[in-house]
């Protein structure tokens, strides 16, 4: 009786040591990811105020939109915890399809709901759902549970490192269908990435790095308006196209010179008074630099690298412990984030050709930013089960 009663607690202090860092958060990541959210939320209430009032005759319209995404993120960050990430492994190749299913019926008229031009909303009463957000993260989990699935013939035959290109490029043709040029970029530059770090021989990467490239100065060349883009980055004050082509580049360049080092001020920017379009959008980070400057600029890309690495980190950690899927993931989302806020900086600063291409956390848009938070939350799921691993081999 005496051992038995000695034995619950023994008990009781092993599952909770096994099972406690479960739900412990990464400081740093969780850290910079609310920073960036409220800069973010603060920002496109600025940014928004004069085309918010002039839309729909409420000053904060879109800020307020924002916020009952971002509280809805919050709840969406909970759950995404609270699913383990054997669920996720197993049930990816489901989630997969159903984004593509989704990315099928954005193309048929009154389900998808065309904007510019471009068919990537899918109706949802009052809200819009964008599927190929959804379509990002479900090649990240496919693709991480294939590598583990079939680590060696990755490693060793053509066909392992093939087959999840095949899967791409379904998703690929989908998106060109929208167009979705951006997103395109995007996938591809991810699944690439997660593929070089899954073990593929240095020469298969590099052929399907130069294929993909290639590819993708042929569509960048199928499309006029994509060739007038092109031709306006190069020379966007030329006569022809700093009213044209060129018009968001040029006003983006002037909102940043006029914010130097620390800005004309919160609220004083003049570029957002309907000169520089989507300043609460694809270009909020030229209003950070009008009315933050360049000390605002950085504080932000700061985040941003602080964000990634631990993203990296928290990957490398679960990589050593033998959590491959993991590490997987992990390495898939912060590539991910990598290269969405390389191009969404690029474009602001005139580095890259302009696309439409939102800023993780700081730009509007609700599907992007539900999206952004459950990424963030599924690294975090991946630390927690990480340490509890560690946990359990230490008892």
């Amino acid at each position: 009786m005496t051992a038995k009663a000695n034995s619950l607690p023994l008990l009781s202090d092993r599952l909770a040591t096994a099972y406690q860092p479960m739900w412990q958060p990464d400081r740093m990541l969780l850290g910079s990811c609310l920073s960036l959210l409220l800069i973010g939320l603060v920002m496109i209430a600025s940014a928004s105020i004069d085309v918010s009032e002039q839309t729909f005759g409420v000053a904060y319209h879109f800020a307020l939109r924002h916020t009952i995404y971002l509280v809805l993120g919050i709840g969406m960050a909970y759950l995404v915890s609270a699913i383990p990430m054997r669920l996720w492994q197993t049930f990816s190749w489901v989630l997969l399809v159903l984004s593509m299913a989704l990315l099928v019926l954005v193309l048929i008229p009154g389900i998808g709901r065309e904007v510019k031009g471009s068919w990537r909303w899918i109706d949802l009463g009052p809200v819009g759902f964008q599927p190929s957000e959804l379509g990002k993260v479900a090649m990240i989990l496919y693709v991480a549970a294939y590598l583990v699935r079939r680590r060696d013939e990755v490693i060793s035959r053509w066909s392992g490192f093939i087959k999840p290109l095949l899967v791409m490029s379904v998703m690929v043709v989908l998106l060109l269908l929208e167009p979705d040029f951006g997103t395109v970029v995007v996938v591809i530059g991810t699944i690439l990435g997660m593929l070089f770090l899954g073990g593929v021989k240095a020469g298969q990467f590099f052929l399907a790095a130069v294929a993909a490239a290639g590819a993708v100065i042929m569509m960048a060349f199928a499309q006029s308006y994509r060739v007038q883009r092109l031709l306006s980055f190069m020379d966007p004050w030329s006569e022809e196209n700093v009213y044209g082509s060129g018009y968001q580049l040029t006003q983006s360049l002037i909102a940043f010179g006029r914010g130097e080092w620390f800005g004309v001020g919160l609220g004083n920017s003049m570029q957002k008074l309907f000169y520089l379009p989507e300043a609460h959008n694809d270009f909020i980070l030229a209003i950070i630099g009008e009315e933050l400057g360049l000390v605002g600029v950085l504080t932000v890309l700061t985040l941003f690298s602080l964000l990634v690495y631990r993203m990296f980190a928290i990957g490398r950690l679960a990589e050593v412990k033998g959590y491959m899927f993991g590490a997987f993931v992990c390495y898939g989302i912060a590539i991910l984030f990598s290269i969405q806020i390389f191009i969404n900086v690029g474009v602001n600063t005139g580095l890259l050709p302009t696309k439409g291409l939102t800023l993780p956390f700081l730009s509007a848009g609700g599907t992007s930013l539900l999206v952004s938070i459950g990424l963030v939350a599924l690294v975090n799921r991946v630390y927690g089960e990480t340490l509890r691993m560690a946990a359990e081999v230490r008892s």
